[in-house]
């Protein structure tokens, strides 16, 4: 897929969040990239062997102070070439795409990767 599609893909992804969510993101700056630096797996905490499709940098919400204010904006890498690494067709790359800026958004306003799989496992049991 071509990097312009598949960032019309991200802003897609990122336009059908909920307004109380995108009300919210201020400072934040979403950006895709092919792969992940050496830096942004050891930021990630990803081995050789794990692949990152996304990364949150920054300053979670629940982790600003009142004196939060003039700093660089947050950031949200997603990394094209290991999306598509997963997928096989243009649905699954979509689905992933929405997948991992829900997750990396969601890191924004501090919610950890084990509240993430928990929330993830009780939507898949109901």
């Amino acid at each position: 897929m071509d990097k312009e599609r598949f960032e019309r893909l991200v802003a897609n992804a990122v336009a059908e969040l909920p307004e109380e969510f995108r009300s919210y993101m201020e400072n934040v700056d979403i950006v895709v990239e092919d792969l992940p630096s050496v830096n942004q797996m050891r930021a990630g905490g990803i081995r050789k062997n794990q692949i990152l499709l996304g990364l949150y940098e920054g300053i979670p919400h629940i982790r600003r102070g009142s004196h939060y204010g003039l700093v660089p904006p947050d950031k949200i890498t997603i990394f094209q070439k290991n999306i598509e690494a997963l997928c096989r067709t243009d649905e699954e790359i979509i689905f992933e795409i929405s997948r991992v800026v829900y997750h990396e958004i969601a890191h924004h306003f501090g919610i950890t990767d084990a509240r993430l799989r928990q929330l993830e496992n009780e939507k898949r049991n109901r």
